[in-house]
């Protein structure tokens, strides 16, 4: 990162007594929610994102202009122990959030009192690591007499398709896919989401860590085995396809100790041909409960979301999936798949649109879950 200077985190001009967002109580917050309607579709917001293993920041303007986006990644600090390692993540978070918030000010030309409000990813995540990015943003509002925005991740990376394609059409379907979470939304509206599908285990992207471990290939598992299964024949081994037909729920857990009884059973077998069936197995599923799902609710668009979006395979089987269906298909960006702030941002402004700011108490919740309609 450049060189940065302290004035981009310097404080406002004081404001009068009683007279920002930082001096009101959280009860009081509704009665300027009027001003935060007039002045949402321009905002400056700041987004925040500490909820595992990326440091990031990002200014995003009205929802979809993405001034600036900083990710610091610890990636190799947690390479070593085949994982994310909770108390690391945390104290990194600690150390890099600083000097990410004040690249991502300079990137986007801003000073802090510029910003309309600043917006930090609750939940879920691992609460260490979320904590930083919540009371780091906290403190912020309050310096920058701005409002504070409280975001669910998971809304987040449902958001990160609007801000590169803000014309998609809703309702949406999106397959959002992560180490944390496989499910299928259906978007039929901002703020209106229902789950039409999730896993009922190991979610894909843990799936294809733990495989990438077993298989000797290191930590980050998916994009280690996206390499290697360029090199491998998909079809060598024919890996389970749990619950294929039954429902849009997912399950990977017995793909995986299908891959391990695999390779202990033929020990010789190729890593690559492994590497590579186990990869078409998830891929697959993946695909096939995207398009039902689309199909059964008659969305107009199929988006893929969250950091298993970023690999090779998926990514091609899902648009030639979406062009054989006569349906908009749309894929984020990579940058945009992985954990980022400028989705945080986005998410950020429909909501403070919405429902106004979040409440200076709003804590973190590792567990928090997406809202659902009724």
């Amino acid at each position: 990162m450049r060189e940065l200077t302290d004035s981009h985190l310097s404080s406002p001009p004081p404001c009068g007594e009683g007279q920002g967002w930082g001096s009101l109580r959280p009860r009081q917050f509704a009665s300027r929610r009027g001003a935060v309607y007039a002045a949402a579709m321009a905002s400056h917001i700041l987004g925040i994102e500490t909820s595992c293993d990326e440091t990031a920041a990002s200014v995003v303007v009205g929802g979809h202009h993405v001034r600036s986006s900083v990710v610091s990644s610890q990636v190799d600090l947690h390479a070593r122990f085949g994982g994310v390692v909770p108390e690391i993540a945390s104290r990194a978070h600690v150390e890099l959030l600083t000097p990410v918030i004040a690249e991502a000010l300079v990137e986007a030309g801003l000073e802090g009192a510029e910003l309309d409000a600043v917006a930090s990813t609750v939940g879920p995540g691992l609460v260490g690591a979320l904590l930083i990015g919540v009371s780091t943003a906290k403190a912020l509002a309050l310096v920058w007499d701005v409002p504070f925005v409280a975001v669910n991740h998971l809304e987040a990376h449902l958001y990160a398709a609007l801000v590169e394609d803000p014309s998609l059409e809703l309702p949406l379907v999106v397959l959002l896919v992560s180490g944390g979470h496989t499910m299928l939304v259906a978007m039929e509206g901002h703020g209106q989401y229902r789950l039409l599908g999730s896993t009922i285990d190991d979610a894909a992207g843990e799936a294809f860590d733990k495989v990438g471990r077993f298989l000797g290939l290191g930590y980050p598992g998916g994009p280690a085995i996206d390499r290697i299964s360029m090199e491998g024949d998909p079809h060598a081994i024919a890996f389970p396809r749990a619950m294929y037909d039954d429902g849009l729920d997912f399950s990977f857990s017995g793909l995986k100790t299908a891959v391990i009884n695999h390779v202990r059973k033929q020990p010789d077998a190729a890593t690559a041909d492994v590497a590579a069936s186990f990869q078409e197995a998830v891929v697959d599923v993946l695909v096939h409960k995207a398009r039902k799902a689309a199909h059964q609710i008659g969305a107009k668009g199929l988006v893929l979301g969250g950091g298993v979006a970023a690999n090779s395979l998926l990514r091609e089987r899902f648009l030639s999936a979406c062009v054989e269906d006569g349906i908009h298909g749309f894929l984020p960006s990579r940058a945009m798949c992985t954990d980022n702030a400028a989705m945080v941002a986005a998410a950020a402004w429909w909501r403070l649109g919405a429902d106004g700011p979040s409440a200076l108490d709003h804590g973190a919740d590792p567990n928090l879950k997406l809202p659902l309609l009724a």
